[in-house]
């Protein structure tokens, strides 16, 4: 009667176990089906900076500046980009709950580990680019040009600039360079994000089978 009692409790302990681990599952497959749209929103909108650079680069080649509004535009967005912050909120709480010791999938614990990896490399590209542009985008910027009517266009005001206000700051091979930059690290960023995206869509696919067999 107690190995009867003691089996009762070890599979009621088991099933609860499992019904925790799906709902783990269910939770992790919801931060990656969000996190594979936010990836897509960064994506474009590091290709559209990638498109911004190579314009400007085009001018600073060319020494002609046909529309400084659309130029203006285009720096603006370059020097407002932004950091990406993967959602991996309940791989998080396993973690600090002690791993991923709940999950009995190896396939599911591995894939998440190197996902985890490769938000760690996105991050240390970011501060990598972070560093060129102090160097090579802000700090010229800073340095040669009047922000106030760069940044009162930017908002919508009517500002007239001419290639002249521009001159100081184009003829200086820093900012030439920190556009180059924007060219070589955006296209790292996003070919780290779209590396994520994939092994989303693999874990996606193993979670919905190991959710297909249920408890």
């Amino acid at each position: 009667g107690i190995l009867i009692a003691l089996q009762l409790n070890t599979n009621k302990d088991l099933r609860k176990a499992r019904a925790t681990e799906l709902n783990y599952l269910r939770n992790i497959k919801a931060d990656l089906l969000a996190n594979k749209e936010k990836v897509a929103g960064f994506i474009t909108l590091r290709t559209n900076c990638l498109g911004a650079a190579q314009r400007i680069i085009a001018k600073i080649d060319s020494g002609s500046i046909a529309n400084a509004k659309e130029l203006n535009a285009d720096m603006v967005s370059i020097f407002d980009w932004k950091r990406y912050y993967p959602i991996n909120y309940t791989v998080e709480e396993l973690m600090n709950a002690g791993g991923l010791a709940q999950l009995t999938n190896d396939s599911i614990k591995t894939s998440l580990l190197v996902l985890e990896s490769l938000y760690k490399q996105a991050k240390a590209e970011e501060d990598h680019f972070r560093f060129d542009s102090e160097e090579i985008i802000y700090k010229p910027v800073y340095e040669l040009m009047d922000l106030g009517p760069t940044l009162d266009m930017y908002m919508g005001k009517e500002v007239q600039l001419r290639q002249e206000d521009f001159a100081p700051y184009f003829a200086d091979l820093r900012v030439k360079n920190g556009f180059l930059m924007v060219l070589i690290e955006f296209s790292t960023m996003n070919r780290q994000l779209k590396e994520i995206s994939e092994l989303s869509d693999r874990l996606i696919g193993m979670i919905d089978r190991e959710l297909e067999r249920g408890s």
